[in-house]
């Protein structure tokens, strides 16, 4: 089952991906990366007041763990090009 949030969430990168993010105040360890997307936004829904800026959103499904006694999750990591601002889009428990 999976649970749709859209909060803000702050990540720390390890090369070009996901390495740990907080959410809701709790550090979480990303253990292994599933699955990589990008998708283009229309150009017409572009926040961004620079028109050079990318105007595209970066997923990232991951697999993460607040501790180690604690048992993985999957999480969805959200990460808009055009303002560097990453979300929280989904978790399945």
């Amino acid at each position: 089952m999976s649970r749709v949030y859209g909060e803000p969430i702050e990540v720390w990168v390890r090369g070009d991906k996901p390495a740990r993010f907080v959410w809701r105040g709790r550090l979480y360890t990303v253990l292994v990366v599933l699955e990589h997307w990008v998708v283009s936004r229309e150009w017409w829904q572009q926040q961004s007041p620079d028109p050079r800026a990318p105007a595209e959103h970066e997923f990232w499904r991951v697999e993460a763990t607040p501790g180690q006694s604690i048992p993985a999750a999957t999480y969805e990591l959200r990460r808009d090009a055009a303002t560097d601002r990453w979300l929280l889009a989904r978790v399945w428990d």
